[in-house]
């Protein structure tokens, strides 16, 4: 009897303590105390204010990315309703426009995502080390944005 070498991803829910988390990560981000990390800033989708979560964006193929690795978070809904986004680091700000894009061209920025960012390696399915077909095969679980600039 063949068995899956991984148990079933883990499905993000925000605990008691997410807000104060994510401040404070939010606040070592934009010190650039964090590796890679960023803050994204977007425009909420109901209420119209400037929402701020801690991000890593990444380079592959010469293009920078936006992977939501817990799914279908607040700031993906924002960035679907309005695409302009802002990318803060240290002293640097910079706009975006984000372009949602499909399974196949997700597959291989999944991929470099897992094997980069090691603390998110549980949400996903497939194992770092895996061709990109698995990572194609759940996309549609990590939405991929990419960050096109908008000076």
């Amino acid at each position: 009897m063949v068995t899956d070498r991984r148990e079933p991803s883990r499905t993000y829910r925000p605990g008691a303590r997410a807000g104060w988390v994510n401040r404070v990560t939010v606040a070592m981000a934009r010190r650039g105390l964090l590796p890679r990390a960023s803050v994204l800033t977007t425009r909420g989708r109901r209420s119209g204010q400037l929402r701020v979560n801690p991000v890593t964006p990444i380079e592959v193929g010469g293009r920078h990315w936006l992977v939501s690795p817990y799914g279908e978070v607040g700031w993906v809904h924002n960035v679907r309703a309005n695409r302009d986004v802002t990318l803060a680091r240290r002293r640097t700000t910079r706009r975006f426009t984000v372009r949602e894009v499909g399974a196949e061209e997700a597959g291989p920025v999944l991929k470099r995502y897992a094997e980069v960012v090691w603390i998110v390696r549980p949400y996903f399915l497939a194992d770092h080390r895996d061709p990109v077909s698995a990572f194609v095969a759940e996309a549609a679980r990590h939405p991929v944005f990419e960050l096109v600039p908008a000076d």
